[in-house]
């Protein structure tokens, strides 16, 4: 699902919010979660999950098409961990 799809789907759920509204909503939202993220801080929405950031050391690459090696400067990656409700949902075993 891409954002566009998210706001069809949370617009049709609830018609009586205009589109552009619920679009500005998610844009908030999303926008939200990364500024706390470029502040180094940790974003967990219960039973969904938790945002937060790992940071990964320096280290010596591959360029894939030359085989040369590359010096890889240290930096933070986004890193999201499940919610104890939303792995159940994940794991629920179909109706036969």
């Amino acid at each position: 699902m891409i954002k566009s799809e998210l706001v069809q789907r949370m617009s049709a759920r609830n018609p009586h919010l205009y589109q552009r509204d619920i679009e500005n909503i998610v844009d908030a939202i999303l926008g939200e979660i990364a500024d706390a993220l470029s502040r180094g801080e940790r974003v967990e929405l219960r039973g969904f999950g938790a945002f937060s950031t790992k940071q990964r050391l320096a280290r010596t690459g591959r360029n894939p098409r030359t085989g040369d090696k590359v010096p890889v400067t240290e930096k933070l990656v986004p890193f999201f961990k499940t919610g104890k409700e939303l792995r159940e949902r994940l794991n629920l075993k179909p109706l036969d």
